[in-house]
């Protein structure tokens, strides 16, 4: 029996299996509106910002497109990987979405909005508070903003005030509501109305392996809160066995499903195996049911665990009728009939990419060559999907005259495996390498030369690691692998996940361009 199929016996049943978004979709918030509910998420340096899903269920979502989609309302120029949008919260109020972020980069806090989730977002409006994660309550007429920094003491602290949501004026001081439950890393503030009480949720304990959701309530807005007993109401810290697969839960919101019930969506990862806790796929989605008691305190509805307070990879969510299988393949022909899913470095210039589809119906993407490179922190030509499962595999087909082109595996720009074609216009010499880039090491492994023309080229992916081919004559010739764990938080640092894309680099600088004909990826739906 493998390690997925234990995994399996252990946790107990439910009709739904987490995580229910997968990938690098950290930081998720929610909202309910117009009879459907809305999930945004962080993008950090990746371009468009602010994925923005929907879902009639909470279980099931489809991302319907992002929420910053022109550079006026995000400046990403020169941002380091992890930088950037940070935490953002969807609320709606009397006809209007809101969605507050950060830009940390720039450590400013701002909120655009639409009266159409389909159509564009406004330009931003910042709001003069400090820190990061912000969220907002609209009650009575008021707007109250939150926001997490430190108080004078150097210490953990949610601040608040009230804004003019017309304008992001502040109508009142800034002053700190609640110092958590006592943990690192104070963040993710939102406050909810629930009965006759105020709470306020949160998470400590750092994004990481000691990440948890915190909460307090009051009679107040304003406090003062007192906080439950049995904090953390959720963390999967200090797990061992078959448990420790789903780590670093936390960062999450409160909303009530369409059952009436009230569930915790919040982000987690898995690592590679019960042993191996490295994970590469980035923070991802993961849902619990909560359920209040007498006392007006909510606790995870975790049966198996005796309320023990963790995160199950299988979950009971009634209001699901059934989850469907989602599919994270794609194809240069679904990515040119839906883009909603291809993504860019920082401040693209799109210009620089231009789908073709020819009178069969073949669809190609042209790439402009540049002479940045992966390893900078500006923009580089490349398109990118970003990685949802463990077992994949990608075959492309890529075709350039001079210089470089093809498919990168990314973390950020320091660690990318790179399997690429090069050509000499003035010799007419092409080859295709797999070049490995870890920190400062940045090793060519190896070379091979090919016939004039188009590359085929791919990799395949386990949980584990990556193995490169290159196809000549109908036949698979491995360039070698490497090991995803040298992809992940735990190597890389950061707060992002992989990327497999399309990319084009001329260290002369002429303007030429590559031509991907293939770009197919398959996404196997594994178990966990």
């Amino acid at each position: 029996m493998n390690e997925i199929e234990n995994f399996g016996k252990y946790v107990s049943e439910g009709n739904v299996t987490n995580p229910i978004v997968k990938g690098f979709y950290p930081d998720p918030s929610v909202c309910f509106a117009e009879g459907k509910y809305y999930m945004v998420c962080s993008s950090m340096q990746y371009f468009p910002g602010v994925p923005l899903f929907e879902s009639d269920d909470l279980v099931n979502w489809k991302q319907i497109g992002h929420v910053l989609t022109r550079s006026s309302q995000i400046d990403l120029e020169n941002v380091n990987s992890s930088g950037g949008v940070f935490a953002p919260t969807i609320r709606y109020n009397d006809g209007v979405f809101y969605m507050v972020t950060t830009n940390d980069s720039y450590h400013k806090n701002f909120y655009v909005t639409t009266k159409d989730i389909y159509g564009e977002w406004s330009e931003p409006v910042f709001v003069d508070q400090a820190g990061i994660d912000p969220s907002l309550l609209f009650e009575d007429g008021k707007c109250y903003f939150m926001s997490n920094g430190s108080d004078e003491d150097n210490n953990g602290c949610i601040f608040q005030c009230e804004i003019n949501p017309e304008t992001g004026e502040k109508l009142s001081e800034s002053r700190p509501m609640w110092k958590g439950s006592g943990g690192r890393y104070l963040e993710s503030p939102h406050l909810y109305h629930i009965g006759e009480y105020y709470y306020v949720m949160a998470a400590e304990g750092g994004t990481e392996y000691g990440h948890m959701i915190t909460y307090a309530r009051g009679k107040s807005p304003y406090g003062p809160f007192e906080n439950y007993p049995e904090n953390p109401v959720i963390t999967n810290r200090n797990l061992g066995g078959h448990q420790s697969r789903i780590q670093g839960i936390g960062h999450g919101d409160l909303i009530m499903g369409p059952d009436g019930e009230y569930y915790i969506i919040c982000l987690g990862f898995r690592q590679l195996a019960t042993w191996v806790p490295y994970h590469h796929l980035g923070r991802e989605v993961f849902i619990t049911p909560v359920k209040f008691g007498e006392d007006g305190w909510f606790r995870v509805a975790s049966p198996v665990f005796n309320n023990s307070h963790v995160m199950r990879a299988r979950v009971e969510i009634p209001a699901c009728k059934k989850q469907e299988k989602t599919d994270y393949s794609v194809s240069l022909e679904s990515l040119y009939e839906n883009p909603v899913r291809l993504t860019y470095l920082r401040k693209p210039d799109l210009s620089n990419y231009g789908f073709v589809k020819d009178e069969n119906g073949k669809v190609s993407l042209r790439i402009k060559q540049t002479a940045v490179t992966l390893n900078e922190t500006i923009s580089p030509s490349f398109a990118g999907v970003r990685q949802s499962e463990f077992e994949t595999e990608l075959r492309a087909e890529v075709e350039v005259a001079d210089g470089e082109a093809g498919v990168t595996v990314y973390m950020d720009e320091n660690n990318h495996f790179d399997i690429f074609m090069s050509a000499d216009r003035n010799s007419g010499a092409m080859s295709v390498s797999l070049r490995i880039c870890e920190g400062d090491l940045k090793t060519v492994v190896k070379t091979e030369s090919i016939e004039k023309g188009p590359a085929h080229i791919g990799f395949r992916s386990t949980a584990y690691g990556y193995s490169f081919f290159v196809e000549k004559g109908g036949v698979e010739i491995p360039l070698g692998g490497a090991q995803s764990k040298y992809l992940s938080s735990e190597v890389c640092g950061g707060f992002t996940g992989v990327f497999a894309a399309m990319y084009a680099t001329n260290p002369s600088g002429e303007s030429t361009w590559a031509e991907f004909t293939r770009f197919d990826w398959k996404q196997e739906d594994t178990y966990i």
